[in-house]
């Protein structure tokens, strides 16, 4: 769910901008999982920009209080998401943890790293949705350490169906800043992509591990 519709297109503008979503219809990406896609997301380079940097930090810290009221701490997941869960830690003056997908292999093997009483109420900070299992894993984590999570999220999620049926099974909320959808209305309005390549992408949400770039064209 996406809370405020300016704010879902100023945030695809802005990782627009600086090529933390790149729009590639006619030349698709390959994912780690194989599949073809026309998008590539990485919103950790939002961090080297400062002005954006701190307007996200800003929109998820009003958004927490907003969505779930203050929490007793913010847990970043992995790696992604470390950098603007420290963020948004700090501007709610709150403590921050972060957790790793599995435990560490030596050492104290940490799943969750950094201090967090039990009990504490915790809002999950990610970067990016996809299928969310990796996400829903840190939840889990938390859960066993004995914190009640009351919620996730994240700067953008591609909006899988497969997503919202995880967390719905998870009985997890989530809400994300900006959206596919909210992405694809930017793209075109800034002349980013065209009305045809709008469609590709379109239908490459509907069905993405069965995508074939030469039929959508």
């Amino acid at each position: 769910m996406i809370l405020h519709k300016e704010t879902a297109q100023k945030t695809a503008e802005l990782l627009l901008q600086i090529n933390a979503i790149k729009l590639q219809p006619q030349n698709p990406f390959t994912w780690a999982s194989g599949w073809k896609s026309p998008i590539y997301c990485d919103n950790r380079i939002t961090l080297s920009y400062p002005m954006i940097r701190n307007y996200l930090r800003e929109q998820m810290a009003k958004q927490v209080e907003e969505l779930y009221g203050k929490p007793d701490a913010i847990a970043g997941v992995a790696t992604g998401a470390i950098g603007i869960g420290i963020l948004v830690a700090d501007y709610l003056n709150v403590p921050f943890c972060y957790v790793r997908p599995e435990a560490k292999k030596h050492g104290r093997q940490n799943k969750i790293e950094g201090h967090i009483e039990k009990g504490s109420n915790v809002v999950v900070i990610e970067d990016l949705i996809s299928t969310g299992k990796s996400s829903l894993m840190a939840v889990e984590a938390l859960k066993e350490s004995n914190v009640h999570v009351k919620g996730m999220l994240a700067i953008f999620s591609y909006g899988f169906q497969t997503a919202q049926d995880n967390f719905k099974d998870a009985n997890i909320t989530l809400n994300t800043l900006s959206n596919y959808e909210s992405l694809l209305v930017q793209a075109e309005k800034s002349n980013y992509i065209s009305t045809d390549e709008a469609s590709v992408l379109a239908s490459w949400r509907e069905n993405p591990a069965n995508w074939n770039p030469n039929v959508a064209h």
